[in-house]
């Protein structure tokens, strides 16, 4: 094994990211991330560093054909197992994820534009713009909602079938052969732009989107008036498209992520991932049947979008808690 490989599973083992390891060095990430892909060499200073901060001796380091002695408790340890990851894995798990990153994010997009027909049927049939009875409307309007949410279904069902053959990376350690996080880093360095372009669309889109609710307000001013439920249409719609932007990047960052078990990814944070899995399931259960219900029981589409928002902030903060708690526990 050599040098940069060493590096690598050294601060993977003690769950530090690139990051904090220079930190801990006083060194710039770029010059960790230039010596975890044999781009250059830390100098003997730094060796030193290294050596007594992850506790092995300055031989191991240098010597290409040692290897790190496993301690007798460390050997039968099974409550951290690691996979091994090579290169084929590697790139075949990222256009996966690729492919996936735009089929997820048009089902979140069917799933936001669903109650769209349905807004303007029911609208229009009270405002007597359409020949229709209100159970006619809401017969045209429901199967409309239902068809795209069946897509937005499987979209979903199909997409966590062509990556469930990698769903270990998300929960397990994993150990990556040479030349795989080097190959890693690069693309996602050329993603990087892409990356912050998307994002920030998504957010600007979303935060934009109630423009056309005070536009309307603006120039119609009656709140009866249809130009209202076409506002609330557009409303959707960017917040649709923001959604899609925001969610067809984050999976594919995180996809890097992933395979560098950096970020969300990390050892530590899988460690209470797979701790609170249960939780985020019963958490996004409980708020999918609440938006449905509300819908269905007010038909208020144009309102009880505000609850996925509110969601996402609240489980922010519950899971943040929950995190600092067992962090305490733990010390």
């Amino acid at each position: 094994m050599i040098l940069a490989d060493k590096i690598i599973d050294l601060r993977k083992k003690n769950g530090w990211s690139q990051e904090e390891l220079a930190e801990q060095l006083g060194v710039s990430r770029q010059a960790v991330s230039k010596w975890e892909g044999a781009q250059s060499v830390p100098d003997m200073g730094r060796i030193v560093q290294m050596s007594e901060l992850f506790g092995v001796s300055t031989d191991y380091l240098l010597k290409d054909s040692l290897d790190l002695p496993v301690p007798a408790a460390e050997s039968v340890r099974s409550d951290t197992p690691e996979r091994t990851v090579g290169m084929e894995e590697a790139n075949a798990f990222l256009l996966a994820k690729e492919q996936n990153a735009s089929r997820v994010a048009l089902g979140v997009m069917l799933c936001i534009l669903s109650p769209i027909c349905l807004i303007l049927l029911c609208g229009a049939q009270e405002l007597g713009l359409l020949p229709l009875t209100e159970a006619q409307a809401v017969g045209l309007g429901v199967p409309a909602l239902l068809l795209m949410v069946g897509g937005a279904v499987a979209l979903f069902v199909t997409s966590g079938l062509r990556i469930s053959r990698f769903s270990y990376l998300e929960h397990e350690n994993v150990d990556t052969l040479y030349g795989v996080d080097g190959m890693t880093r690069e693309r996602r360095e050329a993603y990087r732009s892409v990356y912050a372009r998307q994002l920030t669309l998504g957010i600007v889109l979303c935060v934009l989107a109630v423009l056309p609710i005070f536009l309307s307000l603006l120039f119609f001013g009656d709140a009866e008036h249809y130009g209202h439920l076409l506002a609330v249409a557009l409303m959707l719609v960017l917040i649709a498209i923001g959604v899609l932007l925001i969610v067809n990047a984050g999976i594919r960052w995180g996809a890097f992520q992933q395979l560098l078990e950096e970020g969300d990814y990390s050892r530590e944070s899988k460690a209470r991932a797979r701790n609170h899995a249960p939780f985020s399931g019963i958490y996004w259960g409980l708020v999918t049947a609440g938006f449905l219900a509300w819908g269905f029981l007010t038909n208020r589409w144009d309102r009880c979008w505000i609850l996925w928002p509110v969601a996402g902030v609240a489980y922010g903060a519950i899971y943040g808690i929950m995190c600092a708690l067992q962090s305490r526990d733990e010390r």
